[in-house]
């Protein structure tokens, strides 16, 4: 997220909007998670994965038919529940499970907003962050916390959205949407071998 702060000022009221939608979302995932027992949360693992890659890999094509159907290519403007509704459900799959979060808010964004996905990122690493946070904060105060498992999370999260932010700039947005859409493809097909 540091590494694009320059896209700050033009993602701004966005963010404002949707920080605390973002922020109820993933304290309501996590208060899901802790009520869901693990034997259901891993057979839906892969399909969550698996949803979330094929709603960016459609992204052009869904976005296309929604603003055609809205009518208007900025349809946050027209349609502000829709953006709000979206991120509010990206939001409380991101506190329930969190894998694959950015795929899902870099779809829910791509399809709401007129914008590149160069410039969508820093809103996604923002939102992301709020949601991970809440949930975070809400399974501290659960008891229910692995605080060394916690702390790899935390670091290999901030290392990689600072090396993400950093390549997400060098990247044409195609290639870089393609290159997430792999990544989620593999992660499906792990987890439902794991299964």
């Amino acid at each position: 997220m540091w590494s694009q702060r320059k896209d700050f000022k033009s993602q701004y009221q966005r963010l404002l909007k949707l920080l605390p939608v973002a922020v109820f979302g993933g304290i309501v995932g996590g208060l899901l998670l802790l009520n869901t027992s693990e034997s259901s949360f891993r057979s839906i693992i892969p399909y969550l994965i698996l949803v979330a890659t094929l709603l960016l890999a459609a992204q052009v094509k869904i976005k296309n038919w929604v603003v055609a159907r809205i009518g208007h290519a900025h349809s946050e403007h027209r349609n502000p529940m829709l953006m709000l509704s979206l991120v509010l459900l990206a939001a409380v799959y991101g506190g329930y499970f969190g894998a694959g979060l950015g795929v899902i808010l870099m779809a829910v964004l791509g399809y709401v907003t007129d914008d590149s996905m160069t410039r969508l990122n820093f809103l996604k690493q923002a939102l992301a962050f709020a949601i991970n946070l809440a949930a975070a904060i809400y399974f501290a105060f659960s008891g229910k916390v692995d605080w060394l498992i916690a702390f790899v999370m935390i670091f290999g999260s901030l290392s990689g959205g600072l090396i993400g932010g950093k390549l997400a700039g060098k990247i044409k947005p195609e290639l870089l949407r393609w290159i997430v859409v792999s990544a989620g493809l593999i992660a499906s097909v792990i987890f439902f071998l794991k299964k």
